[in-house]
């Protein structure tokens, strides 16, 4: 190994320094943020390597030091995309510890909210990727498949609990059915109104509370007159 007295002056100039772990994760993370909000706002496809880079204040070049390819970074946004949402999920689940029911109004209306759909750049991955996990192969699939099944175990949990706090029986199985349908509609609801927010303003505002009325009515706690205990 050569000692620095070794190296020329001329081979100093071209020494690139090193960046250190902690910095290569900080890296890391501005492409995902930058990407994050690039592909919620506008597609996968919408957005090149190049602009996210610039976007995240790097190189082109810079990006295959993190990422292998572009569906690469698309399936880690879908990762934290569905963690960040998740963890908001039980932080709303937390703030309503003696009422099942006003955890599940209080999701509901935070899903179908004007700021959600105004803002899908910082909005879940669920509506705002939903499409694009469907074109981007099983990698980004499987990431969309993870976010869903912890809203639906999270649902499920809540309907079911909503419906005891009543005293109405829901087994497992129709509690998961409910819990499909909701998420389901909010997904649903959430896109349409984006699709017409500025063609039809105030249609796209009706869809929103629309569905946060009727997911509200019908999914808390529903159960058949047979199974009230």
């Amino acid at each position: 190994m050569c000692s620095d007295d070794s190296i020329t002056s001329t081979e100093r100039e071209f020494q690139v320094p090193r960046v250190s772990r902690q910095q290569k994760e900080l890296n890391r993370e501005r492409i995902v943020a930058a990407a994050g909000q690039g592909f919620r706002a506008r597609g996968i496809d919408g957005v090149g390597i190049d602009e996210l880079m610039k976007t995240a204040g790097m190189t082109h070049g810079g990006f295959y030091n993190h990422f292998s390819s572009k569906e690469d970074l698309a399936t880690e946004v879908l990762n934290q995309g569905f963690t960040a949402s998740l963890d908001i999920v039980d932080a709303v689940i937390a703030a309503h510890p003696l009422s099942s029911r006003a955890a599940l109004n209080a999701l509901i209306d935070s899903y179908l909210s004007a700021d959600h759909r105004d803002h899908p750049e910082t909005g879940c991955a669920s509506s705002a990727l939903a499409a694009d996990a469907g074109r981007h192969g099983r990698q980004a699939q499987q990431e969309y498949l993870r976010g869903l099944q912890g809203y639906l175990a999270a649902f499920t949990d809540l309907l079911r609990i909503s419906a005891k706090q009543k005293d109405v029986k829901l087994d497992p199985r129709r509690a998961r059915e409910q819990a499909i349908a909701l998420f389901s509609q909010l997904v649903g609801a959430q896109l349409i109104a984006r699709a017409i927010a500025q063609a039809d303003p105030d249609l796209s505002d009706e869809v929103l509370t629309s569905n946060s009325k009727e997911l509200k009515r019908q999914t808390i706690g529903r159960g058949s007159p047979s199974s009230r205990r």
